[in-house]
């Protein structure tokens, strides 16, 4: 199933909360915040690339193609969705594309098939996480289809909320579970922003075994 998905995964963002520069990149338990996202990633989808802008060189060791936006102006990750869903159309024969945030160490190893089952249930839909009673519009499943209406939303209207478009295209969400950490519940789609979170991530690594 997941052969027929194709993924991208979602590494533009600026990083301002942690310096600045590729905060996907940065080192976490042996491997970078990027390389964990992909290893869980990738099994459940065919074709794979990542979004980001920039000298893709400095990427070369995730292995993956790099899609600089196809919209300017640093529109954030619905233009990265966008991006994805235009290189899915063009160069693959998948139907969906299913995306994930590249700092967010412990995604889901059933990501994918959970939201294809849920988007099967809603043809045209686009299936969306949810954990803990919260949206993680950056990990859902979009039909290629959408991409059209996406780019008149991101362009001609210049919104940029990948909620907002969710909201209004028709959505079916899937809640998954929290992790277990000793006395504590961990969200799955905990993400790297702050080197305090770094740090709490290092931590939740070796406390973990999703």
């Amino acid at each position: 199933m997941g052969q027929d998905i194709a993924g991208i995964i979602l590494a533009g963002g600026r990083s301002r909360r942690m310096g600045g520069g590729d905060k996907s990149l940065l080192a976490l338990g042996g491997d970078s915040l990027l390389g964990h996202a992909v290893s869980r990633f990738a099994p459940q989808v065919g074709p794979l690339a990542l979004s980001a802008n920039g000298d893709p060189a400095r990427f070369a060791g995730i292995g993956l193609p790099v899609l600089a936006d196809v919209v300017e102006g640093f529109a954030g990750p619905l233009a990265g969705i966008l991006t994805g869903l235009e290189w899915a159309a063009a160069n693959t024969a998948s139907e969906t594309l299913a995306t994930a945030a590249g700092d967010t160490p412990l995604l889901p190893r059933d990501l994918v098939e959970r939201l294809v089952a849920a988007a099967g249930a809603r043809p045209g839909s686009i299936a969306v996480a949810c954990s803990g009673g919260k949206w993680h519009p950056t990990f859902a499943l979009w039909p290629t289809e959408a991409r059209a209406a996406l780019r008149r939303f991101l362009v001609d209207e210049d919104i940029r909320r990948v909620s907002a478009f969710i909201d209004r295209h028709g959505f079916v969400e899937v809640e998954f579970s929290l992790l277990k950490s000793g006395e504590h519940e961990i969200d799955p789609f905990f993400n790297i922003n702050t080197p305090d979170d770094l740090a709490a991530a290092a931590r939740l690594l070796q406390s973990i075994k999703p």
